[in-house]
């Protein structure tokens, strides 16, 4: 994978836990137990996406004007894209995408919930 900075990236967020889902073959990066990212592997155990949410709109935008974002891989086409491991998505824009995914499931949260995943969980 050419982005082998991602796993200490995400895990540096505060409140983020990850699993591996070793039916779906996915490493999923949660927000107490809600999925923001996650990374896709092949049979193999080689990393073919990185899936995550983004407002509609800007994912649209996103995969016209990037061949290596594609709708999400086995998740809703509208609110989830895809990310090909190994493509050209400039590693500034792939965090920025990884943020905003972050930052729309922590506003899923009730604001209480939200300060307590800040604070109380932060590392």
């Amino acid at each position: 994978m050419k982005y082998t900075w991602l796993d200490e990236y995400l895990m540096a967020k505060p409140g983020v836990e990850k699993d591996f889902k070793e039916e779906w073959l996915w490493q999923r990066y949660m927000i107490d137990k809600k999925m923001f990212v996650a990374l896709c592997f092949d049979e193999n155990h080689k990393e073919v996406f990185i899936t995550l949410k983004l407002e509609p709109a800007e994912g649209e935008l996103l995969r016209e004007e990037y061949e290596d974002i594609i709708p999400g891989y086995y998740m809703n086409k509208m609110h989830w894209n895809s990310i090909k491991a190994d493509g050209e998505v400039p590693d500034e824009l792939l965090k920025d995408l990884l943020d905003k995914s972050y930052q729309l499931i922590l506003n899923s949260f009730s604001k209480k919930k939200q300060l307590e995943i800040l604070f109380t969980n932060n590392k």
